[in-house]
């Protein structure tokens, strides 16, 4: 399985380590340093148990540097990208090849799909999380489970997908529910990312003191009840606790969109709370704990240049 990742963050980097001792990987960035640093000496992953391992994969700059066609192509980059990454990916899929979708928020797949068609085009998520160290450094900061979905026609394909993320040694199964696999991902970014990035803590701080929880839990509250009223069936348990289930398995994980705020670039906000606010309108449902989520990131992001740091105080 000829397998190309389109984004280098640090869930590219993740599956790429994991993935390349199974089937041949490679990595596509627009980060010239990380890619050099990959090319050189390897894509070195710090284990949650401290053992470093390095991966041999290549990583490309350019899509013509590719060569050949990819079986599977994995899309990780920020929602923002799905556009370019999405139109990249056509021009590298093999035929019968298959892009698949681990990003954060809603709106990715259609756009794959538009671009490639939607029998080649398939989402999934991962409560795998990982911190991108420096150029070639990635640390692998929590574990959870990964599920694909299946859509129609696509049973085949996905299965080996699945096969070999457990070979790999990332827990995989499959569902057939694909909207409501998408929701359950977004109800755990909804209670997780934006009151991280707020607050400056990572995931597990959440579910430590009430005064997070209680803000955590309005959040999803509103998300479930969108998903309710689109007719959205969630899957498991009780979506308050698999979200605090997430920050326990996390717990010193920095969400993405902390990472972004700390970093200074833009952030996942409009697919993510912003997508619940959005769907909650249209399904007449209120969203004001999302809406003020989503207002305060778009805050931060504004005023990253009068920042007050610390020291400065």
């Amino acid at each position: 399985m000829e397998t190309l990742i389109i984004g280098a963050g640090a869930m590219g980097g993740l599956f790429a380590t994991l993935l390349a001792p199974v089937v041949s990987t490679s990595l596509y960035t627009t980060n010239a340093e990380h890619a050099e640093a990959i090319n050189l000496t390897g894509l070195c992953l710090t284990g949650m148990d401290g053992q470093v391992r390095r991966s041999a994969v290549k990583a490309l700059t350019d899509p013509r540097q590719y060569g050949r066609c990819a079986d599977l192509i994995i899309l990780c980059t920020k929602a923002r990208s799905t556009g370019l990454a999405s139109a990249i990916a056509k021009q590298l899929l093999a035929v019968d090849g298959l892009v698949l979708t681990l990003q954060n928020g809603l709106g990715n797949l259609e756009l794959i799909q538009a671009a490639v068609g939607v029998s080649r085009a398939a989402a999934g998520i991962t409560a795998q999380a990982a911190t991108l160290l420096g150029p070639g450094q990635v640390r692998h900061a929590g574990s959870g489970p990964t599920v694909l979905a299946a859509g129609p026609g696509q049973a085949e394909k996905i299965a080996a997908i699945a096969a070999v993320f457990n070979q790999a040694g990332i827990p995989t199964s499959v569902t057939e529910d694909g909207e409501a696999l998408l929701w359950s991902k977004l109800i755990i970014n909804v209670g997780i990312n934006a009151l991280t990035a707020v607050l400056r803590v990572p995931n597990g701080t959440l579910a430590e003191f009430p005064e997070c929880e209680s803000i955590m839990a309005q959040a999803v509250a509103e998300a479930v009840a969108v998903a309710t009223a689109m007719g959205i069936k969630l899957p498991g348990e009780t979506p308050l606790e698999r979200v605090k289930q997430v920050c326990a398995m996390t717990s010193s994980n920095q969400s993405s969109m902390l990472q972004d705020i700390l970093k200074g670039r833009p952030t996942e906000i409009d697919v993510i709370n912003g997508a619940v606010v959005r769907k909650g309108a249209e399904n007449g449902v209120p969203t004001p704990v999302n809406q003020m989520l989503t207002q305060l990131i778009k805050a931060l992001e504004a005023t990253v240049q009068h920042r007050i740091s610390p020291s400065s105080s």
